[in-house]
C-alpha cells in the first residue's frame, strides 16, 4: 500500500482539490515545498566550482592553451632577432670651483644635472654627431633594416632569405635624417639608482652596430661636452678683455680729474689717502692727547712736593747721589749713638761727628730741594705745552672747516676713481680665472664601462612569447567559457532549479542512450530504474499522507521525458502492491500506448465524447503484462482536447477512478504554448514537474510553473532528466557521477545519450549529439534575447 494510514475512498473533486491543497499547496506567497530548505545566503570564491569548470570545458582550454603555444612559436618566428649593448657613463657633478685667491669651495650634487645630461644624450644634435663619427648614413644594412614584425621572418629565419635594400635612392640628407631616427628610436638612457651613473643601451638587429653606437654615444657625449666648454671659455676671455681696455680707459681719465682738481684747489692727499690738514690735524690730537697726560701726572708731583712729601717721590729715591750721601749719614748717626753712650756730646770726637751729620744733611736737603724745583719747572712746561697745542689745534681746525668745503666734489671724483679701480680689478681676476679655467680641461663625464660586442639576441625570447600567448589564450578561454555560460539558460544542475523555481527536488534521472532506453527502463539493477525508484521513494514522502491519490506527470516543454516518467513511475508504484492507472492525458500527440504495446483505437477522447459502447467501457481500461498496472490510452484524437479535457464529466472520471485506484498517474502534455495541463492539474492531488537538463530554457520553466500555480494545481516537485552522470558539473556532478552504484555489478554499458518519449519519428531518425545542438544554441539564444530584454 501507499500510505497504511490512507483510506481508499476520497470526496468528490470539489472535496479532493480543497483538501489536496491544504495538504500540498498553501498559496503562491506562502509555497515552501516539503524537503526544501531556506534560500542560502551568496556564496563567495569556490574554488571546487573553479575547478569542475575547468574539467568541464578541459578540451576547450587545452585546445586554446595549444593554439597559445603555437601562437607564441608563431609570433616569435615572425619577430626579427635584436641585440643590445650598453655603456655606463659616470657623469661628474662639478665639486669645487677655483676663484681669486684658489680657494676651493665644495658643492653638494645636483640630480637635475643628471636628468639634464641623460636628455642630451638623447638628443638629435649629439645623435647627428653619432651618425657623423660612425658613417651610418652610408650604411645600408643600419638604414633599412628587416622588419622588426612580419609575416615574412618566417621564411627569412626558415630559409636565410635577406633583403638587399639600396641607398642610391636616397639624398645624403635623407639618408642622414633615416639613420638619425633610427639611433634615436632604439637607443635607452637611464639612472642607475643612487648613483651617479647613466646607462646607455642600443639595441640593433647587427651586434657589432649595437656596441658601437653605444661606446660612440658616451664618448661623443664627452666630446661635445669639451667642445662647448672650450668655446665658452674663449669667448668669455674675448668678452672681458674688451670690458678690461674699456674699464682702464675710464680710469685713466677719472685719475687726471681727480689730480686736477687738487692741484687746482690745493689739496694735499698722503700716500693713505688722507689730505694733509687731516693728517696734521691727527698728529695734534694725538700729541695734546699726550701732553694732557704729561701735564696731570707732573701735576701729581708737584702736589706731593707741596704736602711736604718730596724725598718720598720717585725721582729722589732712585738718584745715586742722594742715595749715597743718606747712606754716610745713616752711617755717622749711628756711630754717633753708639760713642754716645760711652762719650759725652761735649767731647770732641762727639761734636765732630755732629758737625759732620748735620753737613751731610745740609748737603741732602739741597739735593731734594734740586730735584723738587726740577719737577715744578716740568710741570710747567707741560701746561705751557698743552696750551699750545691747543691753540695750533684750533688754528688746524678752522682750516680743516675750510677745506671740507673743497672736499665736496673731491670726494665725488674719488669715489668715481675707486669704482673704477674696483671694476678693473674684478676684470683682471676673471680673465686670470677664464685662463686657468680653459687650461685645466676638466672632463663632465668619464665612462665607466664599454660596451661589449653581445653574443646573443636579447629578443624574441620565446619564454617570454609564450607565456604571454598561453596567458591570452588562457583569458580568451575564460572570456568564452563565462560568455557559454552567460548565454545558456538552460538547467545544468538540480542546485539550479531548486534556487530559480523553488521546487523540492524529489528525484535526478540520468542520461541514457536512444539504444539503450528500452534495456535499461526493463533492467530492474540499471541506474535509470534505480533513479525512478528513488523518485519514487520522493513522491512517497512528498506529503503528510504519502504520495498523492492522483499525480499528473508534465514538463514545460515536449520531449523531456514526462511520458517515460508515468511509464516509469506506474510500474515502481505497482511493485509496492498499489493498484495503479495511467492515464494518457495527452490528446495531442499520445505517447503511452506505444511504450505499453498497445493500440490505441478507444480511450479517455471516447470516453469524454460518449462515443464508447456500454459493453465496451470494460475494454477501455486495458491489463498489461506488469501486475497491478491499468493503462487509459488517449484515444482517437479529437479536434477540441481542452475542451474535453475541462468538462465537468473529465473531473468526475477522476474523481471515480480514485475511489477504484491508489494511485491514478496521468500523463498530461507540455504546458507551454496549451492549456490541457493547467486544467488537467486541478484535477490531481499533485503534479509533478519533469525538467530536463540542458534542454528547456529556465524562462519556459519558469512560464510553465507560473501558470500551473495560477491554475491551482499543488506542485509537489521535480524530477531532472537527462542529467549526465559521468559528466563533471560543479556542486551536483561530484555526488551523481558514480550513479552506477545503483547497477549492483551488472554490465549496464555507460548511461549517455537522451531520454525521449518515443513520440514522432523513430529514437535513431536523428543524431543525438545533432539534436543536442540545436537545443543549446536555441536555448543560448533565447537566454540572450531574454537578458537584452530584462536590460533594457
Amino acid at each position: 500500500m501507499l500510505d497504511r494510514n490512507r483510506q481508499h475512498q476520497i470526496a468528490g473533486p470539489g472535496h479532493g482539490q480543497a483538501l489536496s491543497a491544504d495538504l500540498y499547496y498553501d498559496g503562491a506567497q506562502n509555497y515552501n515545498p516539503y524537503g526544501r530548505d531556506q534560500p542560502e545566503q551568496e556564496e563567495g570564491f569556490n574554488p571546487l566550482k573553479l575547478f569542475f569548470y575547468v574539467v568541464q570545458y578541459r578540451w576547450l582550454i587545452v585546445m586554446m592553451a595549444a593554439a597559445g603555444l603555437v601562437a607564441g612559436v608563431i609570433v616569435t618566428m615572425m619577430q626579427t632577432p635584436k641585440y643590445q649593448a650598453t655603456t655606463q657613463l659616470e657623469v661628474l657633478v662639478p665639486s669645487a670651483k677655483v676663484f681669486q685667491d684658489i680657494e676651493v669651495v665644495s658643492e653638494n650634487s645636483d640630480v637635475r644635472a643628471f636628468l639634464t645630461a641623460r636628455e642630451k644624450l638623447k638628443s638629435r644634435a649629439l645623435a647627428q654627431r653619432v651618425v657623423f663619427q660612425l658613417g651610418l648614413s652610408e650604411k645600408p644594412d643600419f638604414l633599412f633594416p628587416t622588419p622588426n614584425f612580419s609575416l615574412s621572418n618566417i621564411f627569412y629565419r626558415a630559409f636565410g632569405i635577406a633583403k638587399s635594400p639600396s641607398v642610391q635612392e636616397k639624398t645624403p640628407e635623407e639618408r642622414e635624417s633615416i639613420a638619425i631616427d633610427r639611433v634615436l628610436k632604439d637607443l635607452t638612457v637611464s639612472l642607475v639608482t643612487n648613483t651617479s651613473l647613466l646607462s646607455i643601451t642600443f639595441a640593433d638587429q647587427n651586434p657589432k652596430y649595437a656596441s658601437d653606437v653605444a661606446n660612440q654615444v658616451a664618448q661623443s657625449f664627452i666630446d661635445q661636452r669639451l667642445d662647448q666648454t672650450s668655446e665658452t671659455s674663449d669667448l668669455a676671455r674675448q668678452f672681458i678683455q674688451e670690458q678690461v681696455l674699456q674699464v682702464k680707459q675710464k680710469l685713466q681719465k677719472s685719475e687726471e680729474e681727480l689730480v686736477a682738481y687738487a692741484k687746482d684747489a690745493g689739496i694735499t692727499v698722503t700716500g693713505d689717502d688722507k689730505s694733509l690738514i687731516g693728517s696734521n690735524i691727527e698728529a695734534l690730537n694725538t700729541a695734546l692727547a699726550t701732553a694732557i697726560q704729561e701735564r696731570l701726572d707732573a701735576g701729581r708731583v708737584v702736589e706731593q712736593i707741596d704736602k711736604g712729601r718730596g724725598s718720598s717721590l720717585g725721582p729722589v729715591l732712585e738718584s745715586e747721589g742722594l742715595q749715597k750721601l743718606s747712606d754716610k749719614l745713616a752711617d755717622l748717626t749711628s756711630q754717633y749713638q753708639q760713642k754716645l753712650g760711652i762719650l759725652k756730646p761735649g767731647f770732641p770726637e762727639m761734636q765732630q761727628l755732629q758737625s759732620q751729620i748735620k753737613e751731610l744733611q745740609r748737603l741732602y736737603n739741597n739735593g731734594v730741594l734740586t730735584i723738587t724745583d726740577s719737577l715744578r719747572q716740568r710741570y710747567q712746561e707741560s701746561q705751557n705745552k698743552e696750551a699750545d697745542l691747543k691753540t695750533k689745534l684750533a688754528e688746524m681746525e678752522k682750516q680743516q672747516v675750510i677745506f671740507n668745503d673743497k672736499n665736496i666734489k673731491y670726494t665725488i671724483l674719488k669715489r668715481e676713481v675707486d669704482s673704477n679701480r674696483s671694476q678693473y680689478d674684478n676684470l683682471i681676476a676673471k680673465l686670470n680665472e677664464v685662463g686657468v679655467s680653459s687650461e685645466l680641461k676638466t672632463q663632465s663625464a668619464a665612462i665607466v664601462d664599454f660596451a661589449t660586442l653581445p653574443v646573443r639576441p636579447y629578443s624574441p625570447r620565446l619564454t617570454i612569447n609564450l607565456a604571454i600567448a598561453l596567458a591570452l589564450f588562457m583569458a580568451l578561454s575564460a572570456s568564452i567559457i563565462y560568455i557559454i555560460e552567460l548565454l545558456n539558460n538552460t538547467f545544468t544542475n538540480p542546485e539550479q532549479i531548486e534556487k530559480e523555481l523553488g521546487l523540492a527536488m524529489l528525484g535526478i534521472l540520468p542520461l541514457v542512450d536512444d539504444r539503450e532506453l528500452i534495456a535499461s527502463i526493463a533492467d530492474q539493477k540499471s541506474g535509470l530504474s534505480e533513479a525512478y525508484r528513488s523518485l519514487r521513494t520522493s513522491l512517497q514522502f512528498s506529503g503528510a499522507e504519502g504520495a498523492p491519490r492522483s499525480l499528473l506527470v508534465t514538463s514545460s516543454e515536449p520531449s523531456e521525458g514526462k511520458s517515460t516518467t508515468s511509464f516509469k513511475l506506474g510500474q515502481d508504484f505497482a511493485a509496492l502492491g498499489a493498484r495503479v492507472l495511467i492515464v494518457d492525458g495527452d490528446l495531442r500527440k499520445p505517447n503511452l500506448h506505444r511504450l505499453f504495446g498497445l493500440d490505441n483505437t478507444i480511450g479517455l477522447s471516447n470516453l469524454l465524447t460518449n462515443t464508447v459502447r456500454k459493453e465496451d467501457l470494460a475494454s477501455i481500461f486495458r491489463a498489461t503484462k506488469y501486475p497491478n498496472v491499468t493503462v487509459l490510452t488517449s484515444g482517437t484524437i479529437p479536434p477540441n482536447p481542452a475542451d474535453l479535457l475541462s468538462s465537468p464529466k473529465m473531473a468526475l472520471i477522476i474523481t471515480n477512478l480514485g475511489k477504484r485506484f491508489d494511485l491514478v498517474i496521468i500523463d498530461a502534455p507540455p504546458v507551454v504554448g496549451l492549456s490541457d495541463a493547467p486544467i488537467l492539474s486541478r484535477l490531481a492531488e499533485g503534479t509533478l514537474m519533469v525538467i530536463s537538463t540542458n534542454q528547456v530554457t529556465r524562462k519556459s520553466a519558469k512560464t510553465a510553473l507560473k501558470r500551473l500555480r495560477a491554475a491551482g494545481a499543488n506542485v509537489v516537485g521535480a524530477a531532472m532528466s537527462k542529467f549526465a552522470v559521468n559528466k563533471f558539473d560543479y556542486n551536483y556532478a561530484y555526488k551523481y557521477m558514480n550513479y552506477q552504484y545503483y547497477d549492483y555489478g551488472t554490465s549496464t554499458p555507460k548511461l549517455e545519450g537522451k531520454v525521449d518519449d518515443g513520440a514522432g519519428q523513430p529514437a535513431y531518425a536523428k543524431s543525438p549529439a545533432f539534436k543536442r545542438l540545436v537545443r543549446r544554441i536555441r536555448s543560448s539564444v533565447g537566454g540572450f534575447v531574454d537578458r537584452s530584454k530584462s536590460v533594457s
